[in-house]
């Protein structure tokens, strides 16, 4: 029974949220959801606390210690959350390599070593703000 790669029906079943997860296994709620979605690969004894906790098989937890095949695929995402996201690089990308290439020279900002967080700011007189941190080592290109 094949339940990656979608927010488990057991999950919500059980009324629990990322947050509780990742602390049940000392994780951020957002690299749990990766996991979840079939973006990520769990350490085994990981695995199988997560699949204690959401009532799923012995199966299912070696499923989650397999490296997956990451990404949305080649399309442009459809959904609008994830559409904003994509909308923001296509905006703002260009400018954010040349800011991060002033700064630190020629090279990327790894999405291995990477870590993200979201945040919710208050802000009453606007509407509440989604705040989103990324945080990814550098590596600059080598020489040769």
């Amino acid at each position: 029974k094949k339940l990656r790669g979608y927010c488990w029906p057991q999950k919500r079943a059980a009324g629990l949220s990322f947050a509780d997860l990742g602390e049940a296994i000392g994780r951020d709620e957002v690299w749990v959801a990766a996991l979840l979605y079939g973006q990520a690969s769990a350490p085994q004894d990981e695995a199988l606390k997560l699949a204690e906790i959401l009532g799923v098989s012995p199966e299912v937890a070696e499923e989650l210690t397999h490296p997956p095949v990451k990404g949305l695929g080649p399309v442009v995402p459809t959904d609008p959350l994830i559409y904003r996201f994509y909308e923001i690089m296509q905006v703002y990308g260009m400018p954010l390599k040349d800011v991060i290439h002033e700064k630190f020279g020629d090279g990327i900002m790894s999405a291995i070593d990477f870590t993200m967080n979201v945040d919710r700011e208050e802000d009453h007189e606007h509407g509440d703000r989604v705040k989103v941190t990324m945080s990814g080592k550098f590596l600059p290109y080598k020489r040769w």
